[in-house]
Order: structure tokens, then C-alpha cells, then sequence
């Protein structure tokens, strides 16, 4: 066999693996994708009633309104800083990520337990006041940030601390928020892997929802 012939051969072999792996498998997969999972293909966006986009369920956005169920905390302060004026440095680790500040890193104490006090040993009961306060009681998903900077859910348990601030607030019944963390809580993968959690915008969405009906 020639070597021309080799060559030419090699050649549409190479153009054919292109086509197939290039071409026709992601538009198969795009296309199959859109067809079983069409949400999570695009991002498993929330829409609001009106039919606009206002998230994503993988993705938190800070909520700290006392009419609210309050997320989780962020070292990136969910990516909504602006790099040009970030000044509380909410963006030095990245759009995503921990802080990876050890326990004893004063950096993080301050962050935690309350930089404005000049005694460090006063610090420590900063966060834990303020949520103490507003009638919650300190979960360690309410103080401590996850380690992607961008979790969208808390624990049922600190959900379930701030059911009665929200139910004062809002002039709603204990159970039908109780109800509402339920509803919006997402179980184990599997069944067996990780553990459940409350999102929080869908939670906050719903708690809008419920009071509109009302």
C-alpha cells in the first residue's frame, strides 16, 4: 500500500472522528439534554409569577430582610460585590470559594463575632448576639460560610430558628411556614448521599406566594 494511500486514509479518519465527536455527539447530547432535562440543562433557573428569571437554584443570593428567611453567609457576598469598589474585599478569593482562614485567624473572628468591638475577647458574641436578638437561635450554617461561597440552601434546623421571627413579622401561622420548609426542602441524592437542605430563594419565593394568597 502506498504511502499516499496511508496518508489520505488517516486523513478522512481524522475528519470522520472529528465530525462524530465534535459535532454530532454534543448536538446529540444538547438535544437530548433539552429534551429529558431541559432545566437543569439551562441552568435550573426560578422564575417569579410574572414569568421573569430572578436566580438560579444552584446559586444563593443574600437575603437578610427580617420578612425573610435569611441565607446562608458568603465570603463573596454571593458574587453581587463590584470588583471596582470592594472595599470589604468580598471578591479577593475568587467569584467562588472558602476563605480558607484556619479557626484560630483573627481575620475570620472578626468576621464572624463583630470587628466593630475593640476587645477581642468580646468578638466572639457578635453574630451570635445579632441572631440571638432577632429570636434565632446560632446554627453553624447561619454563622460559618460554605465552601463554595455560592450554597443556596441552609439546614432545615436553622430554617426551622427562623420560623418565629418570620411568623411575627409577617402575621403568619407557625405550621404554615412549617409547611413551607418542607415543601422547599431537598432530601438526600440518592437517598443515601449528603444530607437535606432548605433553598432559600425557592423557600422565599413560596413565603411571598403565600402571603399574596392570603
Amino acid at each position: 500500500m502506498s504511502f499516499a494511500r496511508e496518508v489520505n486514509r488517516a486523513i478522512r479518519s481524522t475528519l470522520v472522528l472529528w465530525v462524530i465527536g465534535a459535532i454530532i455527539y454534543p448536538f446529540m447530547m444538547i438535544t437530548l439534554g433539552q429534551i429529558v432535562f431541559p432545566s437543569q440543562v439551562n441552568g435550573s433557573l426560578i422564575k417569579n409569577s410574572q414569568g421573569q428569571v430572578i436566580g438560579s437554584s444552584l446559586i444563593g443570593q443574600p437575603f437578610t430582610s427580617e420578612k425573610y428567611f435569611n441565607s446562608r453567609p458568603s465570603t463573596t457576598s454571593y458574587s453581587t460585590a463590584d470588583p471596582k469598589k470592594d472595599e470589604a474585599e468580598v471578591l479577593k478569593t475568587g467569584v467562588s470559594g472558602a476563605s480558607n482562614l484556619a479557626p484560630s485567624n483573627s481575620a475570620l473572628i472578626e468576621r464572624i463575632k463583630g470587628k466593630d468591638d475593640p476587645d477581642p475577647n468580646k468578638r466572639i458574641e457578635g453574630d451570635l448576639n445579632r441572631l440571638k436578638t432577632a429570636g434565632i437561635q446560632p446554627t453553624a450554617d447561619l454563622v460559618y460560610t460554605s465552601a463554595s461561597s455560592l450554597d443556596p440552601h441552609i439546614t432545615p434546623e436553622a430554617a426551622k430558628a427562623q420560623v418565629s421571627r418570620v411568623a411575627k413579622v409577617r402575621g403568619i401561622e407557625y405550621t404554615q411556614l412549617e409547611t413551607l420548609i418542607a415543601q422547599n426542602t431537598d432530601g438526600r441524592f440518592l437517598g443515601i448521599f449528603g444530607e437535606p437542605g432548605v433553598n432559600v430563594l425557592k423557600l422565599n419565593l413560596a413565603l411571598d406566594a403565600l402571603k399574596s394568597a392570603s
